[in-house]
């Protein structure tokens, strides 16, 4: 069996396929231009519908440098989406894990796509385990920091970036005028497939951290690079290991972020409503 080349596997400028991801999603969507984007996890798939009125659903197969989802629960779409007020907003339902082996550049192209179709506000979100015993499946917290336990960065060489609010506090606050019960942690986010030990639990709570779970961090950092200001919000589809009385499971994952999707979705519209 031949295996078809992608244009990630080529060393090549990542920011340069960026530009032609971002030029095939003008062309095939009609909207020249982004002005936030939005990357939408586990549990949060049905809040493109909540934004506004959809321009455009295109298949992320056919953007240069996007692959189909390898985990259930992410839809594998990009969409365009016209909110109320008239600006146009990118819905990324097509994450690539870094567990998927395919390497960094492949996992921040959505996020680096964003930026390059002008995009200046990056929502990321995730489902994830929580570490504080107060949380309950299908609360939604959001991200005040992060703990980058991949041993990996998106960026290359002697590239410095100053990542000093991050998660930013601006935006968190607007979040906190839709739901003023909002909690936040420090998101931590670990290789995967494999789901955390108990001692790694432990391990992220003794650092500081909050939420465990298997993407975003490295998303964050590349937005970051790109110059966009970054809001972070969890879904805490479970206790993580050690802290839950009974074992993880992909299903329960899921269930939980379909029980939850409703409520966490309006939200989630309601505060993309408010971003300026």
């Amino acid at each position: 069996m031949t295996h078809e080349p992608h244009p990630l596997d080529f060393p090549a400028d990542p920011f340069e396929v960026a530009q032609n991801a971002a030029a095939d999603i003008a062309r095939l969507t009609g909207v020249d231009r982004h002005d936030l984007a939005v990357t939408l996890g586990s549990g949060w798939g049905r809040a493109a519908e909540l934004v506004g009125e959809t321009v455009a659903t295109i298949p992320a197969t056919e953007v240069t440098g996007f692959s189909k989802p390898a985990l259930e629960g992410h839809v594998g779409t990009l969409r365009s989406v016209r909110t109320p007020d008239g600006r146009h907003v990118l819905v990324i339902g097509a994450r690539t894990h870094y567990y998927e082996g395919h390497g960094v550049r492949r996992v921040v192209h959505s996020v680096r796509t964003a930026a390059a179709a002008g995009a200046k506000t990056m929502v990321l979100t995730n489902g994830a385990g929580g570490i504080k015993g107060a949380w309950s499946p299908g609360q939604p917290v959001l991200i005040s920091d992060h703990l980058n336990l991949t041993s990996d960065s998106p960026l290359e060489g002697a590239t410095f970036i100053d990542l000093t609010d991050l998660y930013s506090s601006r935006l968190r606050d607007v979040a906190r005028e839709v739901d003023p019960s909002l909690d936040e942690g420090v998101y931590c986010q670990f290789r995967g497939p494999q789901y955390e030990t108990p001692a790694e639990v432990q391990m992220a709570k003794t650092l500081g951290g909050h939420i465990v779970g298997m993407s975003t961090a490295l998303e964050a950092i590349a937005a970051r690079q790109a110059g966009m200001e970054v809001l972070g919000f969890s879904l805490i589809t479970n206790l993580a290991a050690g802290i839950s009385p009974t074992p993880l499971s992909h299903q329960e994952v899921i269930e939980a972020g379909q029980a939850a999707e409703s409520r966490i979705s309006q939200l989630l519209a309601d505060v993309i409503g408010r971003i300026r």
